[in-house]
């Protein structure tokens, strides 16, 4: 059987530094010698007495099983915030969003590619390496640094991106690091395809809102949410129609530039 794996040092390290904490504070806090403190995070002591566990538990308002056997530093801000407040579903089970990734034979993180055959497994298989692992693969020039997956899109829901385009997403670990309005891949635990819209990070729920007016705005729960790709690119072999306004298009362009960047000046 493999060992699990076992995140103490890194995660005693991450929430102190999260706290905006020196060695010596901490170590000031916990009533222990900083050289112990850089000890247990540096993992030069491999059986920390029950004492650290319960101390730095108590101290950081995180369970010990939580501590140990999660790695808090992909958990995104606002499980953390959730956990905090003591909602520890929001970092266990199903909730548990840790991002299972494939690289190439020089260690570079693969692009995935989600066709939409796929989606409905998708929801079950996120957090499955071989799952991801069996997804095509695909070489995208000048991407910037983070995590990427494509994913097709069905629909008129976002027009004029067309209904029958490639959406290349970057990974939002920290949710509310999100603009109001900014485009999305997500990802919910009750829906056979992914969703598309302009996405929210409300209190308790994600408003998501299309592009297209002809189409209403709805909110789902974040307990209901798995995922969220924040738009980079699409691709499309849909070629308009008719002759639209050019100033109307550049009005278009102009309100997704926008949202996507968050400058109301461009």
């Amino acid at each position: 059987m493999k060992p699990s794996s076992v995140f103490f040092a890194e995660n005693l390290k991450f929430l102190r530094e999260r706290r905006k904490m020196t060695q010596q504070e901490l170590s000031e806090k916990l009533g222990i010698t900083r050289v112990r403190l850089n000890s247990l995070e540096n993992g030069h002591t491999k059986t920390p007495h029950p004492t650290d566990y319960i101390e730095i538990s108590d101290f950081f308002r995180v369970s010990i099983d939580v501590i140990i056997r999660v790695n808090l530093a992909k958990a995104g801000e606002l499980a953390l915030r959730q956990l905090e407040a003591g909602r520890e579903a929001v970092l266990r089970g199903d909730n548990l969003r840790i991002l299972a990734l494939t690289t190439d034979q020089n260690q570079n993180e693969n692009v995935e590619y989600v066709p939409v055959k796929a989606q409905a497994g998708y929801q079950a298989g996120y957090k499955d390496p071989e799952f991801i692992a069996a997804l095509p693969k695909l070489t995208l020039p000048n991407l910037p640094p983070g995590t990427f997956r494509v994913f097709p899109i069905t629909g008129d829901s976002m027009l004029p991106i067309p209904g029958n385009s490639d959406i290349t997403g970057k990974y939002v670990a920290d949710w509310l690091g999100l603009r109001p309005g900014t485009p999305c891949i997500v990802i919910l635990k009750n829906e056979q395809e992914l969703v598309f819209k302009m996405v929210t990070i409300r209190k308790e729920t994600v408003l998501l809102e299309s592009l297209n007016p002809a189409f209403e705005p709805y909110e789902v729960g974040l307990e209901e949410v798995l995922e969220i790709w924040k738009f980079h690119s699409f691709a499309t072999t849909s070629f308009p129609a008719g002759n639209p306004d050019p100033g109307e298009l550049f009005r278009i362009l102009l309100k997704e530039m926008r949202a996507i960047t968050g400058k109301p000046g461009l």
